[in-house]
Formats: C-alpha cells, sequence, structure tokens
C-alpha cells in the first residue's frame, strides 16, 4: 500500500501551533514510510475564508519546511464532484432528500432542549414519498444511516472507539442550495486523493463515527485514522492567545528557528525514549504512530526556549547573522552599515553562547550598530564613576599600542589591572559599560575585537572625554 496523507486546514484564519503539529505528523509518517504528504485546503466556508489567511498557512508550512508533495487542493473547486456522490447515494437508497421546514426543525430542537437531550434530526422524511413535499421547500440530502447496532473505529492511536447508531441521526450531506458539509466533502475529497491514513487532532473524533458512515455507505474502503491528542496550555485548559503566541508566524516573528519548534513539537505528544534534540533525518527513520500518547500534551514555553537555544548555538553564524541584521533594521529601526553587519559576523560565534531565539541574539548585537553616544542602563552608568574613567583613558593608550587581536587586548587588560593592583573584573565591568551600554555582553576582549581599534577608543574617549 501506498502511503498518502494529508493536512488539511481551514483558511479562516491563522495557522495555530495545534495545527502545525498534525501537519509535521502528517509529514514524517509520509517521509518515513516513502509516501506522499499532501495539502488540501478546506476552503468551503467562503464568508470567513480568505486568500490572505491561505496565503499566511502555505507561508508557515514553508518555514517549518513541511512542502507537499503535489500541488494544494482546494475544496471549493470540487462541488461539482461532492454533489455528484451525494446523487450516487440517492439512486442507491442510502441517502434520501428531506423537505422540513424551519419550523419543524426549530420545533424538534426545543422539544430536545425541554428534555435536555442532545439535538437529532428525527427522520420524518428517511422513508416518505418526496410528492408528499410541502410547496416552496427546496430540500436537504440526508445520510440514510443505520439505526441498529454500531460504528466502530479502530484508531492506531485511541484504539478501539465505537459509539451506539441510535445515538447519531441522519447527517445532511447537501445543504438545500446544493453546497456540502464539511463532512461529505472530507470523504468524497479523502477518498479521492486515495489517502491511506487520516491522521487529525482528536477533537475530530466525534466526526469520525459519522463519516465511516459515508465510505461505508459508498461501498468505499475507509482508511486508517490516528487521532492525536490535543496541545493544552501549561495551566491544563485550551491552548489560547493568553498562554502565549499560538499563530505559527509569531513563533517566528519571536525569532524561534523553525527546526527547534518542529523538534519542540514532535516531542509534544510523541516519544522515543530519552531522545530529545533530533535532526529532520534523525525524526523521520524514528517516527511512527506508536509513539504517540493518548494524553493531551501541555505547552511548556520554557522548554522550548531550552529547544530552541540549543539550536540557535548549532546554527550557521552566516545564517544568523544575516537574521540578525534584518531583525535590527526590522524591529528597532537601526540601519545596519556594512562594517556593523561585519562585526557581527565576527562576534556571533560567541554571541549565540548567550541568546535563547533570534530575538534575544538581535537585542544583545545591539551595541554594534549604534552610533555614539551609546544609550547607557542604569546599572552601566554606575561603574563609570570619576576613578574608572581615568583608568578607562589610560587603558585606552594601551589597547591602541596592540595589535587588536583578542588574545593581545586580554594581555593588555590584564597587565594594567596588575599595574594598578586591582582584579581583572573591576578594568573589565567599566570598560564593557563603555563600550557596549550595558553591564552583560560576550566577553570584553572578543567585543573590542570585533568593534575593531577605531571603534573601541572613540566609545572609551566618548565617556572619558
Amino acid at each position: 500500500m501506498t502511503i498518502r496523507v494529508r493536512f488539511a486546514p481551514s483558511p479562516t484564519g491563522m495557522l495555530h501551533i495545534g495545527g502545525a503539529r498534525t501537519a509535521l505528523f502528517n509529514f514524517l509518517f509520509a517521509r518515513r514510510h516513502g509516501g506522499r504528504f499532501l495539502l488540501r485546503v478546506e476552503d468551503t466556508d467562503r464568508d470567513r475564508s480568505t486568500t490572505e489567511a491561505t496565503q499566511v498557512i502555505l507561508d508557515a508550512l514553508d518555514w517549518l519546511g513541511l512542502t507537499p508533495d503535489e500541488p494544494p487542493v482546494f475544496q471549493s473547486t470540487r462541488y461539482a464532484r461532492h454533489r455528484e456522490v451525494a446523487e450516487q447515494m440517492l439512486a442507491a437508497g442510502t441517502a434520501y432528500r428531506c423537505f422540513c421546514t424551519r419550523e419543524e426543525l426549530a420545533e424538534m430542537r426545543a422539544a430536545a432542549e425541554a428534555e435536555k437531550k442532545p439535538f437529532r434530526y428525527d427522520g420524518r422524511w428517511r422513508d416518505r414519498d418526496p410528492a408528499e413535499a410541502p410547496p416552496g421547500v427546496d430540500p436537504v440530502i440526508r445520510l440514510k444511516a443505520p439505526r441498529g447496532g454500531e460504528t466502530v473505529v479502530r484508531d492506531l492511536v485511541q484504539g478501539e472507539v465505537r459509539v451506539a447508531n441510535a445515538e447519531l441521526d441522519d447527517m445532511i450531506l447537501l445543504r438545500s442550495d446544493g453546497t456540502p458539509t464539511y463532512l461529505h466533502a472530507v470523504v468524497v475529497d479523502d477518498h479521492d486523493m486515495a489517502i491511506s491514513h487520516v491522521i487529525r487532532g482528536d477533537d475530530h473524533l466525534t466526526n469520525t463515527f459519522r463519516q465511516a458512515q459515508i465510505y461505508d455507505a459508498m461501498g468505499w474502503a475507509r482508511p486508517d485514522f490516528a487521532h492525536i491528542p490535543l496541545i493544552h496550555g501549561p495551566d491544563g485548559a485550551k491552548l489560547s492567545k493568553r498562554h502565549g503566541a499560538v499563530s505559527v508566524l509569531q513563533f517566528r516573528e519571536d525569532g524561534y528557528l523553525p527546526e527547534a519548534l518542529c523538534n519542540y513539537l514532535l516531542r509534544l505528544g510523541w516519544g522515543h525514549g530519552d531522545a530529545e534534540i533530533l535532526s529532520r533525518d534523525e525524526q523521520i527513520a524514528l517516527f511512527d504512530l506508536d509513539g504517540v500518547g493518548r494524553a493531551a500534551s501541555r505547552m511548556d514555553y520554557a522548554k522550548l526556549l531550552h529547544v530552541d537555544a540549543v539550536w540557535l548555538r548549532a546554527a550557521e553564524d552566516e545564517r544568523l547573522a544575516a537574521d540578525v541584521v534584518g531583525r535590527i533594521a526590522r524591529d528597532h529601526g537601526l540601519a545596519v552599515s556594512t562594517g556593523a553587519a561585519g562585526r557581527i559576523a565576527a562576534i556571533m560565534p560567541t554571541l549565540k553562547e548567550r541568546a535563547r531565539t533570534l530575538a534575544e541574539l538581535a537585542e544583545s548585537a545591539l551595541f554594534l550598530v549604534r552610533e555614539l553616544p551609546l544609550p547607557m542602563t542604569e546599572k552601566a552608568l554606575l561603574l563609570l564613576t570619576d576613578e574608572a574613567k581615568a583608568d578607562l583613558a589610560a587603558l585606552a593608550a594601551e589597547l591602541n599600542a596592540t595589535d587588536f587581536s583578542a588574545e593581545a587586548l586580554h594581555a593588555a587588560m590584564a597587565g594594567f589591572a596588575t599595574a594598578k593592583g586591582k582584579k581583572l573584573g573591576a578594568v573589565a565591568q567599566p570598560l564593557r559599560a563603555a563600550l557596549t551600554g550595558s553591564t552583560i555582553s560576550p566577553p570584553i576582549d572578543a567585543v573590542m575585537a570585533s568593534l575593531g581599534r577605531d571603534a573601541t577608543i572613540a566609545r572609551i574617549e566618548a565617556v572619558t572625554g
């Protein structure tokens, strides 16, 4: 059997983190088994689906490296096929036209509410002659669902799940205007796309019972189903904006690396021993559905930061420097000269050791871009006493006499501190304040080497002058 899976988002808003994990699981499952990963845009809600939202989904998948193997299928282009299948079911007697009026449906709902029962259509047109239809009522087409027995689904994550058919009513396949319902369209599309496995969130599990009945009515083989638990917030409640970023592209804006986010999402509900940091190739080699747990996962933003920091330290310096230059210009409104970009690239191996995200990395590199006079933190200003300024003025001459390698600069500072009878930190900290405007930075010899001779001396003179 050829493995064919699909990710099927609705373009009515942003791609959320739960959808991204579903896409990732589908992608890895397909790659693991030499199959195909497909994308279907379920844009049947014409009032809410937008081209902008569709593009956001495509951009997010591209950023995550989850590229479909075929062009996306747009559900809204397949209405004729959805109607064709519904007509086939009518002809086979597994569906029927229902001429219920709005008033009749309202009465059924009111009766269900009064009895505190869920609303279910009572099937009054199930075996009734359409010739009895009241005038002016455009019918819907309903599935003639089995009334006795159970519908059983053998789920690859949840195990065997079942529901009594008496709990399900005759669902609508086509609305009165001829458009398909979501549940009907999904079945037809999955069948026509030859989907072998439907991997999606377990909030769809109740839909699966109804969809299984459509497969059975058409005599189609059902795909294998795998319903993965949802992602909750750290407090166990449904994940929402109050918990932090939930949109995939917001994580991009916040400075997370796509490989780190994918790595974290993979481990959120799936496990393989103690394996934590996994490359894409390792993920493909290891992933399978038997490693997916049944319990809901909890989003842990601190853990995500840790994973991102690991990936950041392993990332190529050139890539990080290019991103930082762009972020400084976009987020901080600072023009980055060619010289400043070079300084950022030079210090990147040291700079990235202290950052957890690209946003933090850009923030830590701002001192390399800013013009004089540098903005100073309160703690930095406190270090620049009259005595410290006098020391810095004297130190500048000794630094200027070196070849400005990190090693030579460190030796010059150490020799100066010894001559003054001071600890190295007592010299280095005021120097750090003068050069960066902060009390936190990479090692000060690396800072000077990246700034270069002219910028270093100019920054010292700016505070001692």
